[in-house]
């Protein structure tokens, strides 16, 4: 029997991978002050529909539980976390900068990039009150250096960056008679203009008609837009916020030595209806694949939800498509098999010799063990060669052979070669100063 359609099971290689990935994006948002929290994997499923509406249990794995509840295994962390932070955000000094690990499902085709199950990583900043381009920056710099943990380059990714509001406000209210339109409005324009390149243009000049606008005009637009940005004639004092935005945003970005990263890109406008003002995407440069992480502002999710007025603003990266793309990029990939190769080996290999030794060696292979040392050791008599031989593949650096030499402890470093003779009493002390030099070299 095999695993179900778009789950995985993870055997230790893979597993390995997967503890890799989480490594480094614990490590770097760690890095960036952000502290580690989760939630559960199963919600009430009208959480879900509260968020994005009845539509969205096609995409659910749900059910009705033993107490007659409506429930879902998780699809995202947002509604999750915005239910939790509204109940708690008193507790919590602002901003609050949190992250999580964790696994989600979504019950929808699988495909290369996109699987049932999969895990992300999530990183928010919940509550920043002033200068909202250093947030969005902060998140996005994030971003950028977990790939940078990965070993990947300049000319491996990009963040395409965007604003809805800077949409909304320069393009669609004067066209609606210098009246901002309704959200709804704004959400049906986002929905076109997500897939107005893969549109016929006649198709798209009709969808684009509600809106007093075509095809042509958007192109236009961005045209412009990208050539005013580039030229940095932006007058941070006019009404033009949105820009003015945009541009502290990368402004902050070059101040840390990222912006060659990231770049501006108006087609970004993202799926998901909740996020209002500064939206961005990593993508490959090379591979045509679906966003390896996305994000942006969602100021009025918490509001809307809970009533609890708090802006936010985050991203999520997933395993899959980084996985496919650490294992399509050479220099990634070395990177992580010297990772799994270090952590895959194991520190010292114990060769009982002689039986009659198990028992002394047993209690130096507590005693190492308790020092933090990976050791590994026979379970039954095994001839010494081949008990050597499991040292060797087990990638250990020090073999002790516990045998007629007692009470001295043979020791052998394996990638060297030489041997020599330690006092049972002086083993351990002997093994520290092996590693320590080791460690310092």
């Amino acid at each position: 029997m095999q695993a179900l359609p778009g789950f995985r099971d993870f055997l230790p290689d893979d597993c390995a991978r997967r503890n890799y990935v989480f490594a480094r994006w614990r490590e770097v948002a760690r890095r960036y002050g952000f502290v580690e929290w989760e939630g559960p994997p199963l919600e009430a499923t009208e959480l879900y529909k509260k968020k994005s509406g009845a539509e969205i249990v096609e995409q659910l794995f749900n059910f009705t539980d033993k107490g007659e509840r409506e429930v879902a295994l998780r699809p995202e962390l947002t509604p999750t976390l915005a239910r939790v932070v509204a109940a708690h955000e008193r507790e919590f000094k602002k901003p609050i900068k949190w992250f999580s690990i964790g696994q989600f499902f979504r019950h929808e085709k699988q495909q290369r990039g996109r699987l049932r199950e999969f895990y992300q990583l999530n990183a928010d900043i919940i509550g920043e009150q002033t200068s909202p381009s250093e947030g969005d920056a902060e998140v996005i710099a994030l971003s950028i250096d977990v790939m940078r943990s990965f070993g990947f380059k300049e000319n491996d990714f990009a963040v395409r960056v965007s604003s809805r509001d800077f949409w909304v406000l320069n393009f669609l209210k004067p066209r609606f008679r210098g009246v901002v339109p309704y959200v709804e409005t704004q959400t049906a324009f986002f929905q076109i203009l997500d897939k107005l390149e893969r549109e016929p243009d006649e198709r798209a000049d009709q969808q684009l008609k509600h809106f007093n606008t075509s095809r042509a005009e958007v192109h236009e637009f961005i045209q412009e837009t990208n050539a005013k940005f580039a030229s940095g004639d932006i007058d941070f004092h006019d009404k033009d916020i949105s820009l003015g935005h945009l541009y502290r945003l990368f402004r902050s970005l070059e101040a840390r030595g990222l912006s060659r990263f990231a770049e501006l890109d108006l087609t970004v406008v993202r799926g998901l209806a909740y996020y209002n003002s500064i939206i961005f995407e990593l993508y490959s440069r090379s591979k045509s694949e679906r966003a390896i992480a996305g994000g942006g502002r969602y100021d009025f999710l918490i509001h809307t939800l809970f009533g609890v007025n708090l802006t936010a603003l985050g991203f999520a990266m997933g395993d899959v498509v980084l996985g496919n793309l650490i294992d399509d990029t050479p220099h990634a990939k070395a990177k992580r098999d010297a990772w799994l190769s270090r952590d895959r080996n194991i520190d010292l290999y114990i060769v009982i010799a002689k039986e009659e030794r198990r028992a002394d060696a047993l209690t130096q292979i507590q005693q190492l063990r308790e020092r933090g040392y990976r050791v590994d050791y026979p379970l039954t008599p095994t001839k010494v060669a081949r008990q050597f031989q499991a040292a060797e593949d087990a990638g250990a650096s020090l073999a002790l052979l516990y045998g007629d030499e007692w009470p001295q402890v043979k020791v052998k470093n394996l990638p060297t070669r030489e041997e020599s003779l330690i006092d049972h009493g002086a083993l351990l002390d002997s093994v520290a100063k092996f590693f320590n030099a080791g460690s310092s070299a």
